[in-house]
């Protein structure tokens, strides 16, 4: 507070008595003292609360003349992907075969193929078919032919041109029986010729409407692979040093003392025809078991989890570093009845009350911990685009107890399972499920035991490793088949559903055979219109549901943990877990500031 009316004046070396003297001033006598004085001054004059108040205000103005240029930068710029930084992933598994021809067999080398090589086609992050290598394609009007123009001016990782010759060379090689590729079977009955360094035609003998699909075949170098003999093409080292022309190429691998590959290193591939990868260096690590994926995670060896299964998902420490992405694939779990082998699942009655005896939830909340969604078809409604307005055979055990009321099955034995007949004619109403030792199909069977087990079925169950397991299957020797379905999405469940695939070599699990169903089959196989094809399948799955062939369960996620620096991943749907890489060059960890 100002102790005297004249306390201020004086601050400013001014006195009332001064004032009629104003013009005599002379020059030397200064207006203000110095400012050393005056603090002094304002010191004594100000008390504590005020010269907080005067600090205050004072850091205020400043603090707001401060900030004006940089409201102004924030305003007119935004936050943009910068190159540089990296990231380790763990993959479960070890490469063998990083070739796009030899790949399919094993997650580690098509996550690999998918980093290193391109195709004509590839999957966005829709789950959509979009030109890769290709910068178009046109299909004849009768489904026959397909020209395909690649983009000009793309370059293999070693800097030669990819050209027509090189796309003609992969299918070729792939549709010789010397070279033992996995891809053969997709391309039986096409021949292709080359029209000139761009451009491709594909000929078909017969009309397949799913044919585009088999464009996302990544393409080998042919200057590269040209000279090596079809014995020791599977042996090549290029198989583990590979060149290609996606996103990222191979700078280095490691091994341990015992030659098992431990980690690959890729390095962003700077003539990138789609752009230059943001992220400089990713590296994969191999793991022999999720668990010891898991372990490497939570000491920091790695920042991605390829795979996390939902079993697992609590094991993983450091969960608010990470982004655990819950992506749809197309497929689904079901247990398949084989009615040859069981006279009582030959009841399509039998099969009716099993269905309205299960609980799908109670299975995905407890094998899967709630990650997974309910099947009610052969065609996975919530990830392919067809109709998911089906029949649904709720859970209802009092409506699965009266079915089996009504087909005769009434007289339940001190253990509860329901007879039938008298005498030498009773028949006990028991059947068997086989399934694999995996955790997830194993503990799904033991719910399902208990779940049919209420309404008055004796269940036994039979776990088998994958080997027996297999030759189960090729003999078709079981009643119910716990198992699990892969399509791709844009569907055809012609190997699955179809009766000539009942036998060994085919996939029709369930031994499924109606005439109605394998003529749609057949003509949505020759439809190229994707709307028209889908309202063949729509009736399909609607036939199949009636009859009842199998029980569809769930379709768990594809769980990827990955570190919450990296930033852009979009992807939802995937077609196979290598398909989670499929933006990869748009992914980033540095960010700077760019003009609007």
């Amino acid at each position: 507070m100002l102790k005297s009316e004249n306390q201020l004046d004086d601050f400013f070396g001014y006195k009332p008595e001064d004032s009629n003297k104003l013009p005599a001033i002379k020059p030397k006598k200064r207006f203000f003292k110095s400012l050393e004085e005056k603090a002094r001054l304002l010191s004594k004059i100000l008390s504590t609360k005020e010269r907080y108040i005067i600090f205050s205000f004072l850091v205020i103005i400043l603090g707001s003349l401060l900030s004006i240029p940089v409201t102004a930068y924030r305003h007119y710029t935004q936050e943009t992907p910068d190159y540089g930084g990296s990231f380790v992933e763990g993959i479960v598994g070890e490469p063998r075969h990083i070739n796009p021809l030899l790949s399919q067999a094993n997650d580690a080398d098509r996550d690999l193929v998918s980093l290193i090589y391109s195709g004509l086609l590839k999957y966005n992050e829709e789950g959509k078919l979009v030109p890769d290598l290709a910068k178009s394609y046109d299909i004849s009007s009768d489904g026959l032919k397909y020209t395909v123009y690649l983009k000009p001016g793309i370059k293999w990782h070693d800097g030669v041109a990819l050209t027509a010759d090189d796309v003609l060379f992969t299918i070729e090689t792939a549709q010789s029986s010397d070279y033992g590729s996995l891809q053969k079977a997709n391309w039986t009955g096409v021949t292709v010729e080359k029209v000139d360094e761009l451009t491709l035609i594909l000929k078909l003998n017969d009309k397949y409407a799913q044919f585009l699909n088999n464009l996302t075949l990544n393409i080998l170098p042919k200057h590269v692979w040209q000279e090596v003999k079809p014995i020791n093409f599977s042996l090549s080292e290029l198989n583990l040093k590979p060149i290609g022309s996606g996103p990222y190429k191979f700078n280095k691998l490691k091994k341990d003392n015992t030659g098992t590959i431990t980690s690959y290193e890729l390095s962003a591939n700077e003539n990138y025809y789609d752009g230059r990868a943001h992220i400089d260096t990713i590296k994969l690590n191999f793991y022999a078991s999720e668990i010891e994926l898991i372990e490497a995670y939570n000491r920091n060896d790695i920042q991605n989890l390829g795979y996390i299964s939902p079993v697992n998902l609590d094991k993983v420490k450091f969960r608010n570093r990470l982004n655990v992405q819950e992506l749809k694939m197309p497929r689904y779990f079901g247990a398949f009845m084989n009615t040859n082998q069981s006279e009582v699942l030959a009841d399509k009655n039998i099969r009716l009350a099993l269905a309205y005896g299960t609980d799908r939830q109670e299975i995905i909340n407890k094998v899967l911990d709630g990650h997974g969604s309910i099947v009610n078809s052969p065609l996975v409604g919530d990830v392919i685009d067809i109709n998911n307005e089906v029949k649904k055979y709720d859970f209802d055990t009092e409506l699965a107890k009266q079915v089996l009321k009504e087909t005769g099955w009434t007289n339940p034995d001190e253990r509860g399972v329901l007879r039938k007949g008298t005498g030498k004619n009773e028949k006990r109403l028991t059947i068997k499920i086989t399934t694999s030792t995996w955790p997830e199909l194993s503990e799904a069977a033991d719910i399902l035991k208990e779940q049919w087990g209420k309404i008055g079925f004796e269940v036994n169950i039979e776990v088998l490793p994958i080997a027996a397991l297999q030759q189960t299957i090729r003999e078709r020797a079981y009643e119910i088949l716990l198992f699990g379905e892969i399509l791709s999405i844009d569907p055809d469940p012609f190997t699955l559903w179809h009766s000539s695939q009942k036998k060994d070599k085919g996939l029709n699990l369930a031994l499924y055979d109606n005439k109605t169903a394998d003529t749609i089959l057949e003509e949505a196989r020759q439809t190229l219109n994707p709307i028209e094809r889908m309202k063949k399948y729509d009736d399909f799955q609607r036939i199949v549901i009636e009859d009842i062939p199998a029980i569809f369960l769930y379709n768990p996620d594809y769980l990827y943990g990955q570190a919450k620096d990296i930033k852009g991943f979009k992807t939802k749907i995937i077609s196979m877990p290598s398909d989670r890489f499929v933006n990869v060059e748009k992914w980033y960890i540095n960010t700077k500031r760019s003009s609007k």
